[in-house]
């Protein structure tokens, strides 16, 4: 059975040539004050503005539209401490372990980050993106999902905008290996974390590394170059 289509509700296909231009450029400098924060606040943040940063997220594209995402949002400190125990035992094993090579570890130490992780119960929220290798049907029948990575990874990327979009600021913690929180967040065998968030407020007087991102000369080459 077909798709049925409608038309496309856009209102970009009104803007103005110079009003596109105008909204590009404000729309960069706000993107360009986004920054990963580890210290956080303890303020609380409401539980609608998480929803819609999901909803946000869930806009994103996928392969044959199959949204293969699911997330978790804990703001229950019992498990945001669980979640932080089982994550700072496999980052102290991937710091001091070995499972980081010696390039791995030189290139993070101007970061000044390592196996501690507080901002995991610090944080108001922690969102975990699942990713779902396939998809079930009601009567357990698996279903074929396309491009994952690729489509769970714009829908992180979706979301991260929109948190900033907030005024809320958040971290791409990835502890590896992730395990722990499929079973942790009693998650189904289809779905393999992605990605965990914490969102919150950011610390009064935080500090963030004073790093500077590519120019445009470094990212792209027009045609032919």
């Amino acid at each position: 059975m077909s798709t049925p289509y409608r038309p496309l509700p856009h209102q970009a296909l009104h803007f103005s040539p110079e009003d596109m231009l105008r909204r590009g450029r404000e729309f960069h400098a706000f993107m360009e004050h986004r920054r990963s924060v580890r210290s956080f606040s303890a303020r609380p943040v409401a539980r609608e503005l998480i929803e819609h940063a999901i909803l946000t997220a869930n806009t994103a594209p996928s392969g044959a539209h199959r949204q293969p995402w699911f997330f978790v949002a804990v703001n229950d400190p019992a498990v945001k401490q669980q979640i932080r125990v089982a994550a700072e035992k496999e980052e102290r094993e991937s710091y001091a372990g070995g499972r980081m090579p010696a390039e791995w570890l030189a290139a993070l130490t101007p970061l000044g980050t390592d196996w501690h992780k507080p901002f995991l119960e610090v944080a108001p929220w922690l969102v975990v993106c699942f990713k779902q290798s396939y998809g079930v049907e009601e009567n357990g029948e698996k279903i074929t999902n396309y491009y994952v990575n690729e489509s769970v990874g714009i829908a992180c990327g979706m979301l991260i905008t929109a948190i900033h979009n907030m005024g809320l600021v958040t971290l791409t913690h990835t502890p590896s290996p992730m395990g722990f929180l499929r079973a942790l967040l009693q998650r189904p065998e289809n779905e393999k974390p992605y990605m965990l968030f914490p969102v919150g407020y950011p610390a009064e007087q935080v500090e963030v590394p004073d790093i500077k991102r590519k120019n445009l000369e470094e990212i792209v080459q027009w045609n032919l170059g």
